[in-house]
């Protein structure tokens, strides 16, 4: 599982021009990816990870600070474009097996108390996000 996490001011997703989900104030906007070996415990420890991460400003966790939590699905976080000029996305894991593990991300951020917003699994979505810094990073497990 990757995941893309950024300390953002605000961010929102759009879908067919209708705002889906959205965080306004300091938080995190994650880009989460799923390959084929991934499971359960990947999302358990992106989920912690995420919510434990001292990201924002102060070295702050987002958890100490209750700041809100922004999750879109993006398969092309496994896209590989090391030969010709077209990318290949094998490595993502199907629809069947990365939408139930997208949910189990969203579903531990929330156990764990964190408010969360999403996007809209396999929209065409816009992502819109005003950055705070730029600060930066990239998870894998």
């Amino acid at each position: 599982m990757r995941a893309v996490v950024q300390r953002v001011l605000r961010a929102s997703v759009t879908v067919d021009e209708r705002v889906v989900g959205a965080i306004d104030g300091p938080g995190l906007l994650v880009y989460l990816g799923v390959t084929h070996t991934d499971g359960p415990d990947e999302a358990v420890w992106v989920a912690r990870k995420v919510w434990e991460l001292r990201l924002l400003r102060d070295e702050r966790s987002a958890s100490e600070v209750g700041a809100p939590v922004l999750v879109v699905s993006q398969f092309t976080l496994y896209g590989d474009a090391r030969k010709g000029r077209r990318p290949t996305w094998q490595a993502a894991a199907p629809s069947p097996v990365s939408e139930p593990l997208y949910d189990a991300v969203c579903t531990e951020l929330e156990r764990l108390g964190a408010t969360v917003a999403r996007g809209l699994f396999g929209a065409d979505m816009r992502v819109e996000s005003v950055n705070d810094g730029p600060v930066t990073l990239i998870l894998e497990c």
